[in-house]
């Protein structure tokens, strides 16, 4: 039997982002198609374009909305829930990698035309981007349940 974080690198392995990975992965216990998982979450990988958050990062944020999502916009108690998950998570993330910025991850920013060479290059997104997908899958285990 496969874990979720195992499902999560597989799909990354066959070449989805990282965000499509891990929002996939959790999408239909949450009532979400998985196809429109991956529709939502494409353009949040390598940094949301830009090489900031890691699209991991930000596929967990989605699959923390998507757990403690208010719908009703009076709610505030569920968003300020929603904000403290997606803090922690954050926080859990940085201690295993020392940052959620994809380009401090990298150790180079993927956005640009160098940097996405360097990153190819030296198959940053094969060595290193799998490890972000596993460690968001694996601390969304823990503070999910």
């Amino acid at each position: 039997m496969t874990t979720r974080p195992e499902e999560a690198v597989a799909l990354f392995k066959q070449g989805f982002n990282c965000s499509q990975s891990i929002l996939a992965t959790y999408s239909e216990q949450f009532g979400l198609n998985r196809n429109k998982a991956l529709s939502l979450a494409s353009g949040f990988g390598m940094g949301m374009g830009m090489g900031e958050t890691c699209g991991a990062v930000a596929g967990a944020f989605m699959v923390i909305s998507l757990r403690y999502c208010p719908t009703n916009s009076q709610d505030r108690n569920t968003r300020q829930k929603v904000y403290e998950l997606v803090r922690e998570f954050s926080k859990r993330f940085t201690a295993r990698n020392h940052s959620i910025i994809c380009k401090d991850l990298l150790g180079c920013d993927p956005s640009t035309p160098e940097g996405n060479k360097i990153a190819v290059e030296k198959g940053l997104f094969r060595s290193i981007c799998p490890k972000m997908v596993q460690d968001a899958a694996e601390i969304i285990e823990e503070m999910l349940g």
